[in-house]
């Protein structure tokens, strides 16, 4: 499929900053090849930190990287003229299609649901060939319908548990795997009924685990978090948030995860610890775009969003000047080096409309933009400082170091 491999070169070009033979170098393309497949079945940014940081309205253009598609969809309850995501990979591309297919075209709710929230029912077969397959794009549809190794359609995840495949599900799978091997089952922590309880269990149960010492040998390898979506050098700026311990900063971010918000509350701790949203679309928490009731919101809108693959600068240097109002980056930047970096906020400054803004976080606590991005740029936009760590302490996802929202300044 020519989308695959023009994508799936992308990916490498974006990693490689090393010698392939160096040992950095190999490392840079072994996690590009796992990239080249489905990575995240669920997006790990929360999306209504997002929205409170980008206040999006009527008429807003917005620009996202698309990953899993759970937050450029949820964006659509804000009501926005146009939601145009992107992203290197290919796999991400004919899953969020795949999506936009099931939103629009699936008959129900409940259909929907079955299909993203449950995501484990033989029924999804038939609702994929009667309803959706018709109006994918030939591409996501070869996609879909290629066999993967076991012999299965790919598009079969869709009724084995969606959330326990990608290279994401694949990871939490095994972390569940090693927690057990020490007697401990992260399930059980679904138990709680009080952030109290949360705490209890994550004091005794989950915290000893990150001083065992398979599990700080295993951390200590850039290899270990690929599973993450954690590129080598994005590697390197999270362990600078624990002076190199990156056994101590996982157990931090877990220990957030695990008690910073209640667990009817946080989808996020579901996905982590349960692997899995509830069985019940009526009880637990979940995305907004996932929710009944934005369902028919979302689908009436659904139109308004389009995917393509292609890099973040490469999209926006095809646009006019001055026509994007709200720019999400995700953990991008950590991937990029300075002329990457500087190349992007180049393409940001000249499409942001009055009053755009920017948001994206990284690995580690700090912007990543001061000293790297060119002064005559960045004096363009305002850090938001204060705003942004008070929405970084309420993003339930937990994984990262810091969350940024840049506002363009007055011309």
């Amino acid at each position: 499929m020519k989308q695959t491999s023009s994508g799936n070169e992308k990916v490498k070009r974006a990693m490689q900053r090393n010698s392939p033979f160096s040992k950095a170098g190999m490392s840079e393309r072994l996690f590009a090849h796992l990239f080249k497949g489905l990575v995240y079945p669920q997006i790990w940014e929360d999306p209504e930190v997002d929205m409170e940081a980008l206040q999006i309205g009527p008429g807003h253009r917005i620009v996202t990287i698309a990953s899993g598609g759970c937050n450029a969809l949820s964006y659509l309850t804000a009501d926005p003229a146009s939601v145009e995501a992107v992203d290197l990979n290919p796999a991400h591309v004919a899953f969020n299609r795949l999506k936009l297919a099931a939103l629009a075209h699936l008959p129900s709710y409940d259909a929907f649901y079955r299909f993203y929230g449950t995501a484990d029912d033989k029924a999804n077969l038939k609702a994929y060939e009667r309803f959706i397959r018709p109006h994918l794009d030939p591409q996501s549809r070869a996609y879909w319908e290629k066999r993967m190794l076991s012999g299965r359609r790919r598009i079969s995840i869709f009724w084995r548990d969606l959330y326990r495949h990608g290279l994401l599900g694949v990871f939490i799978g095994m972390g569940h795997r090693v927690a057990r091997l020490y007697g401990i089952d992260p399930r059980d922590i679904l138990k709680a009924r009080t952030i109290e309880e949360q705490r209890t269990f994550f004091d005794t149960a989950l915290a000893p685990l990150f001083d065992k010492r398979m599990i700080r040998w295993a951390t200590a390898r850039k290899s270990s978090l690929f599973g993450l979506g954690i590129p080598p050098q994005q590697y390197d700026a999270l362990a600078t948030a624990g002076n190199g311990d990156m056994a101590a900063v996982l157990r931090g971010r877990l220990e957030k995860l695990a008690c910073g918000f209640p667990l009817n509350e946080n989808y996020f701790a579901w996905q982590a610890f349960g692997r899995g949203y509830s069985a019940d679309a009526e009880t637990g928490p979940l995305p907004p775009y996932l929710s009944r009731v934005n369902f028919e919101k979302v689908r009436a809108r659904v139109s308004r969003m389009s995917v393509v693959n292609a890099s973040y600068t490469e999209f926006l240097a095809a646009k006019p000047d001055a026509s994007v109002d709200r720019f999400i980056l995700l953990d991008a930047q950590d991937w990029m080096n300075d002329t990457q970096l500087n190349d992007a906020w180049r393409e940001i400054t000249r499409t942001a409309a009055p009053g755009a803004r920017v948001i994206f976080r990284t690995a580690a606590e700090p912007s990543l933009l001061p000293g790297r991005v060119d002064p005559a740029i960045l004096d363009r936009w305002e850090y938001r400082e204060e705003q942004s760590r008070a929405l970084h302490a309420q993003d339930r996802s937990s994984i990262y170091g810091g969350f940024h929202l840049y506002c363009l300044k007055d011309a």
